[in-house]
């Protein structure tokens, strides 16, 4: 049991006992002592100070001295400044939790739960390559199965690919028209680059076609509905429904590039899914639920035959669920997905990493499902997150400022080079692990920086502030992690049992501290949902062993007990860095 987990159990058992308090040790606040106050840890008494009907200062002398007569070994003084308990342990105690984890390569990791967890992610179109909202949303979602898994529970990672709509049909329908039997490997281009080019040569084509309609009297409007190439791409939606087989063929054909070239870059990028789903395989499944809808008045039908519901009520307004023609829209499958996840997997929580453009969506989503009363309603989560921006601006398809996940990787690599070579760091390295090396910097500069900031804010994305070795980066903690390798290399290692006793130097038992706190921090960062507050730590620890290796040296310590206690600090900070940026899907080299 961590350190504040054994305060909080102490506590709890002194309000229940002495106090008749009923309170959850799990509830308790317990915060790192501000540092301009003595103390290690300080216990925040407001939330049930009022209950005891006596003064913040008075309650807290009595739980102070309880605690220490309590557990005489486990605190050695207290203060109290109104509503706050600070407690100071001693040293043997931080030597002890040091001995103790020593060994332990699950620092950090809960025991089961017993409880399921379905985290999708990604979910891109197949009619074009991802990009760099792609990239936070993968590296968002990867993130949080990870912290999920850490803490306890059973994970599933899963993808939906909206391989079906209206927008794989403009990519079909351009191919049709310009391709001219072309494929990936006729070009020499990656798959989903392959289809996307047709994508936008739909919609530059369809501009001049929108063009010439309004140049004969059309409205804007007007030309949009009338259009050939709109008015194509809808019959052959139609068609797909309806499946004809030469439709289905070339959709199958078209998707089959697109899959090939994703597989590349989930590959580069360390995303995998444990199952994928495909809308064209849920969103029959969600017209089912429609008509059931129907017949049980969620939905209503128009006088066009479009499908409706009215959530008014709820403070939403009227959303459809079918097209007049009886195609799908995109609510349609996610109807059918919610049931298809249950029936394969009866997870307790369903979280959908979606971009927070998608609020309204998945509050219809939910509300939908709820009075559907399908089974797991209840354990529907939207993880909402801000879009990335760029500094110019927000990134827009149609005016080509969308940047390529592809692309972008190759730059990160390439910055990570160029950064690498002018530290002059790269004498010792082999080519092999020197293009090993770049990949860890580069991949790792991008999902640091891309996961550093609160899911819930927008960011704006800068390539070459995100490698900076002494910024608030991935690649300084990375070579902080480094430079500890580098001095356990050099020096035997030792084992838990050698662990020294004796006072602490300020700096030696705020890396204690810092290093305690990790378990804290991925129980928060569950609860939250929130991979920003594990990167926060990692860049915080890597701050303090940087200050403590500064300030006092291992290998010519003071004395054997001092390079003792020391050398295992150091493992025991290589071992919370690395799991920690682990769980960010981050690698750390050994050297760099």
């Amino acid at each position: 049991m961590e350190i504040v987990s054994k305060i909080k159990r102490f506590t709890e058992e002194i309000l229940r006992d002495q106090y008749h308090l009923s309170i959850d040790a799990k509830d308790l606040l317990v915060n790192e002592t501000k540092p301009e106050f003595e103390g290690d840890f300080t216990v925040i008494l407001f939330a049930f100070v009022k209950k005891t009907n006596k003064s913040p200062e008075q309650f807290g002398q009595e739980l102070g001295q309880a605690l220490l007569m309590g557990h005489p070994a486990f605190f050695a003084s207290f203060n109290v400044i109104k509503g706050f308990l600070n407690l100071s342990l001693p040293d043997e105690v931080w030597i002890n939790y040091l001995r103790s984890n020593q060994d332990n390569l699950s620092v950090g990791q809960s025991p089961p739960r017993g409880s399921k967890v379905i985290v999708e992610y990604s979910s891109p179109n197949t009619n074009k390559p991802l990009h760099l909202g792609h990239l936070r949303n993968n590296f968002l979602g990867w993130s949080v199965a990870a912290i999920y898994r850490m803490n306890g529970y059973e994970v599933i990672k899963t993808c939906i690919a909206n391989d079906r709509g209206i927008h794989i049909c403009k990519s079909m329908i351009a191919w049709q028209l310009f391709g001219h039997g072309a494929t990936p490997e006729s070009t020499g281009k990656k798959g989903d680059h392959f289809v996307g080019d047709y994508y936008v040569l739909f919609g530059e084509a369809l501009k001049k076609q929108i063009r010439d309609l309004e140049l004969q009297g059309f409205t804007k409007e007007h030309a949009e509905r009338e259009a050939p190439l709109m008015k194509a791409a809808q019959q052959m939606l139609v068609d797909w429904e309806a499946g004809v087989p030469e439709v289905i063929e070339l959709w199958k054909t078209m998707n089959s590039w697109v899959y090939d070239g994703f597989e590349v870059t989930y590959k580069k990028i360390g995303s995998d899914f444990d199952k994928t789903y495909y809308e064209s395989g849920t969103y029959l499944l969600g017209k089912d639920l429609i008509e059931v809808g129907l017949a049980s008045n969620v939905f209503y039908q128009q006088q066009d035959g479009s499908v409706w519901i009215n959530l008014s009520a709820e403070g939403l307004d009227q959303k459809i669920v079918q097209r007049k023609d009886g195609t799908a829209v995109y609510i349609t499958q996610d109807i059918g997905l919610v049931v298809k996840k249950f029936e394969d997997f009866h997870a307790d929580m369903s979280i959908y990493v979606v971009a927070d453009e998608q609020n309204y969506h998945f509050k219809v989503l939910k509300l939908i499902a709820t009075k559907l009363h399908l089974p797991s309603a209840g354990g529907l989560f939207h993880l909402s997150y801000g879009l990335v921006e760029l500094p110019t601006g927000r990134m827009k398809t149609r005016e080509g400022t969308v940047v390529d996940a592809d692309d972008l990787i190759a730059e990160m690599v390439a910055i990570a080079e160029q950064h690498t070579i002018a530290l002059g760091k790269v004498q010792d390295f082999t080519l092999t692990e020197l293009k090993e090396l770049y990949d860890i910097i580069g991949l790792g500069a991008l999902k640091f920086y891309l996961l550093r900031v609160d899911p819930k804010k927008k960011m704006v994305f800068n390539p070459e502030e995100s490698i900076d070795f002494h910024g608030y980066t991935g690649p300084f903690v990375q070579y902080s992690y480094a430079r500890i390798r580098s001095i356990l290399r050099k020096e035997p290692l030792v084992t838990a049992r050698q662990a020294a006793s004796g006072s602490l130097l300020p700096l030696e038992k705020a890396l204690l501290i810092g290093l305690e706190k990790y378990a804290t921090v991925l129980d928060q960062a569950c609860s939250e949902m929130n991979p920003s507050l594990i990167a926060n730590y990692a860049f915080s620890l890597a701050k303090i062993f940087n200050s403590f290796y500064t300030e006092h040296s291992v290998s010519k310590a003071e004395n054997e007990e001092k390079k003792t206690l020391r050398l295992q600090l150091c493992v025991l900070t290589a071992q919370i860095l690395k799991s920690a940026m682990a769980v960010l899907g981050i690698r750390v080299p050994e050297k760099m």
